[in-house]
This record gives C-alpha cells, sequence and structure tokens, in this order.
C-alpha cells in the first residue's frame, strides 16, 4: 500500500488595497510548485488558531501586521504527496509596508486580471469565489399555457430583481415556446447577468450566451464548444465527468446530488465528505447541487464549494 499523505492545513489572506486591488504572494525556487503565484500566508502550527497562524505568517513573509478579518471558504486539495486544507480569510485592515521578506516576489492584481497569474490548483477556486456568483438558478421548465408561461417569466425577473446574477435557462426542447421565451429572457434584463442554455451549444452559440452541458455531453466533446467569451458550464456526478470538464475547458461546474432532492427522487445522494473527496481531486469552481438553497451557502464553501446551484431552493414562490 502507498503511504498514507500527510495532512496540511494552510491560512491564506486576501490583501486588498484603496484601488481594490489583492495582493499575490510568487513562490521562490526553493519551494514545490516554484514561480507559481498564491495568496499569502502558510501552515497553521500546532496549538495556533486559524487567526494567530495568519497574523504570523503574513508578518513573517511580508512584513505587516493584520487584523484577520472574515472567513472566505476552504478548499480541499489533494497533491501527490499531501492532503492540504486551504483555509482563506480576509484581511481587515493591516499596518506596515508589504515587501518580500523572503526573497519572494509580489504583485498587486486588479480582481479582473488574477485569471492570467499560474496559481496552484487549491487557490484557484478561491480567485472563483472572490469574482463569481455564489449561487447558480437553474430554472424550472414552464408549462405550455400562456398564463404559465407568463407567470414564468415574471418568477425569473424577480429572481434576477432578488440578486440572481447566473442563471441557466433550462427548457425542453420539445416546448412550443422555448425560442421564443429565451429570446424574451435575454431582452427583458440589462446589466451584467450571465445566461447559460441547457445543452443546446449551437443556440447559444448563435445568441452570444453561455451553455450548460449535460454529463453526457462531456463524453463525446474533444474541444471547449464556445469562445472564451462566452460560458461553458456543466453536470457532474462522479471523478470521471470532473475530470472530463476540466480537460475541456468548462468554466465552473455542479456536482451532485449532495443531498435528496425532488427533482431525481431515485439518485442516491454523495453527502459533503464524498463531495469534498471529488472536489479536492480537480481544480474546478463547482457548485453543490441537490436539495439545496441560498442557506446552504456556507456549509458548501466549507466543503471547498463556489456555492449552490438549485431550482427550487432559488426559484421564487
Amino acid at each position: 500500500m502507498p503511504p498514507p499523505k500527510r495532512s496540511i492545513h494552510v491560512v491564506a489572506g486576501v490583501i486588498t488595497d484603496a484601488r481594490g486591488r489583492i495582493l499575490l504572494n510568487r513562490r521562490t525556487e526553493n519551494r514545490d510548485m516554484a514561480g507559481l503565484w498564491e495568496f499569502p500566508g502558510g501552515k497553521r502550527e500546532s496549538g495556533e488558531s486559524s487567526e494567530q497562524a495568519l497574523a504570523r505568517e503574513l508578518h513573517e513573509e511580508l512584513g505587516i501586521e493584520a487584523e484577520i478579518g472574515d472567513w472566505l471558504m476552504d478548499v480541499p486539495q489533494l497533491y501527490p504527496d499531501k492532503h492540504l486544507t486551504l483555509e482563506v480569510r480576509h484581511i481587515r485592515s493591516w499596518k506596515g509596508t508589504p515587501r518580500g521578506r523572503e526573497g519572494q516576489a509580489i504583485a498587486w492584481v486588479a480582481p479582473d486580471k488574477l485569471s492570467r497569474y499560474s496559481m496552484p490548483p487549491a487557490d484557484l477556486p478561491v480567485v472563483a469565489a472572490l469574482r463569481q456568483p455564489d449561487r447558480y438558478l437553474i430554472t424550472p421548465a414552464p408549462a405550455d399555457e400562456d398564463t404559465d408561461q407568463l407567470q414564468w417569466h415574471e418568477r425569473l425577473l424577480q429572481a434576477v430583481a432578488g440578486g440572481q446574477q447566473r442563471v441557466q435557462l433550462r427548457l425542453p426542447d420539445g416546448h412550443p415556446q422555448r425560442r421564443q421565451l429565451i429570446e424574451t429572457a435575454l431582452r427583458s434584463v440589462r446589466g451584467p447577468m450571465q445566461w447559460l442554455l441547457n445543452r443546446d451549444i449551437e443556440l447559444a452559440r448563435s445568441l452570444g450566451v453561455g451553455v450548460h452541458l449535460g454529463s453526457e455531453q462531456l463524453a463525446t466533446l474533444q474541444q471547449r464548444p464556445l469562445p472564451a467569451g462566452q460560458l461553458v458550464a456543466a453536470s457532474c456526478h462522479d471523478l470521471a465527468q470532473l475530470q472530463a470538464a476540466q480537460q475541456l475547458g468548462c468554466d465552473f461546474v455542479v456536482l451532485g446530488p449532495v443531498q435528496s432532492t425532488a427533482t431525481h427522487p431515485g439518485a442516491t445522494p454523495m453527502g459533503w465528505d464524498s463531495f469534498a473527496d471529488l472536489r479536492a481531486r480537480v481544480a474546478l469552481p463547482i457548485y453543490a447541487l441537490g436539495g439545496l438553497g441560498a442557506a446552504d451557502i456556507g456549509t458548501a464553501r466549507r466543503h471547498g464549494a463556489q456555492g449552490v446551484a438549485a431550482i427550487r431552493g432559488l426559484w421564487p414562490e
């Protein structure tokens, strides 16, 4: 049997300056993954709290006295030689001028430029958590009657007004008003909305929106189906599908069912421990799916998720 991997708890800080830029450290040549950029921090030693460990590491690495702020997320990540848990905290304030006291380069980076910096796998979900929505609404399908379609549209607008920024329009191919409903939704909402169409790559391409791939499509596609400006997501249920989505270049995925759900009553829920184990084996942003709602976002992020995806849990009553 291979030796058990060592477990390491690392605490990292998100330090933001007055211009909204975020501080990154570059790993030095004498460390593994040398040259990659990461959020500053380090290992929590025996007997230390997370706050104590992060304050100590930021003083040693950057020469600052930091006041540790709110928790953001935990990221479980499996490396060849270790199982790492990356705990991420916001830095409320600090005294001193950050500098690379251990010979490392540092950089202040605008949030929309973070993806240009090569990072270790555990840091990539953190970038997504800082920049992308923590909930992903999947719309139910409206009935064929005109009144039901009008009610569906009104509820969609209500969801957007309530803060939903990333929405999958999940309308069956056979619905008689499918394209009309989609185009009406796109015309009705202004602002920085992120729309994805369920499975329909060609329609998504023609409308300039994203696509959400079914798990069965992951086995047939050989390359990313849309350009970088249009989101590509996928539904995943196991490690092989997660790896296929990562290889394809998906921007994010949903993974589940985590808990029992009325939408798929026959599916066996995986539970949070299995979710975290699968999360640790890829570097994608992952939404937890299945019997969840906005109240579960904190639990989801404790297990490395971007947030939650849901139909009933996020759709207005």
